[in-house]
């Protein structure tokens, strides 16, 4: 529904404002290689900025051309939609399109940093330059059950896609993040999610989604990461609470705060490397077991 409202109040949005809006995200798109814009095209369509259905026409189309599934927000709106998915998402924490949402309209400040963690590293700099996707097109995950058991790619493939039963193509598409390259950022970081799990060894359950927030917020200072690392525990009952305050707490504040920046890894590249070996190189100790 939020999404629904977004949308709804950014089609009928002032033409002037919208056309601001456009323009600041066609600049933005020329520094993402693969999302930029027909110059010419748009430039002729944004000639005239008055009040009319075409301008409206243009600046949408604008939009939609930034990213896929784009769709532009004014900060009132962003804080609207940060409110309800926030919400929602507390209360509801299965619901992940609120958990998308409330992770996109509050990770500006973090993206930007992340970026520049990404640009003073040269395996950082290479993947934000050739913007590498994990999907079900672009993983070969027959390959990946082949390799010996010991590796990363065996380990995620058979002992986490499979033995959950998940879908790399599961994760909800970016919407509102209005700069082409904090688009990829926020995408990269959605897509490694599962990698993250296989690599620190955290199953999926609240316990080990927990351990794997606190990993992540204290790597990226994305608030989602960060709050729902706070509040979630809230839930657990007495087992995983004494598991969690002796064993998955300590470990995963210490992971966070002195293992290698995880974005700067280039996991494909990684799979067919022994998991021992990758989590030595990260600073990464052996996790806790159940």
């Amino acid at each position: 529904m939020f999404q629904f409202l977004a949308k709804k109040c950014a089609r009928y949005s002032i033409s002037a404002r919208n056309v601001r809006c456009a323009a600041r995200h066609q600049r933005n798109a020329h520094s993402a290689a693969g999302y930029r814009l027909r110059q010419e095209d748009d430039e002729r369509e944004r000639v005239n900025i008055g009040g009319s259905n075409d301008d409206r026409q243009t600046s949408e189309k604008i939009y939609d051309q930034l990213y896929p599934h784009h769709i532009c927000t004014t900060p009132l709106q962003k804080a609207i939609l940060t409110v309800g998915s926030g919400a929602i998402a507390l209360f509801a924490p299965w619901r992940g399109d609120m958990v998308a949402t409330f992770g996109e309209t509050t990770a500006s400040l973090a993206l930007k940093g992340m970026k520049e963690k990404m640009q003073r590293d040269v395996v950082g700099r290479q993947i934000l330059q050739e913007q590498p996707r994990i999907n079900m097109k672009t993983l070969d995950l027959p390959y990946l059950e082949s390799l010996p058991d010991d590796t990363f790619g065996y380990a995620y493939a058979t002992n986490f896609l499979k033995r959950y039963n998940l879908n790399p193509d599961d994760r909800p598409p970016v919407e509102f993040i209005d700069d082409a390259q904090l688009w990829y950022v926020m995408t990269r970081y959605r897509e490694v999610h599962d990698l993250l799990h296989t690599l620190l060894g955290m199953p999926t359950n609240m316990l080990g989604e927990v351990a794997v927030k606190w990993f992540e917020g204290l790597q990226t200072g994305l608030p989602m990461c960060v709050l729902g690392s706070m509040f979630s525990p809230m839930r657990f009952g007495p087992k995983f609470s004494r598991l969690y305050a002796t064993q998955f707490l300590p470990w995963a504040l210490n992971t966070g705060r002195n293992a290698n920046f995880y974005m700067n890894v280039y996991f494909e590249k990684e799979f067919e490397k022994p998991m021992d070996v990758l989590r030595n190189e990260m600073g990464i100790p052996p996790p806790p077991q159940m």
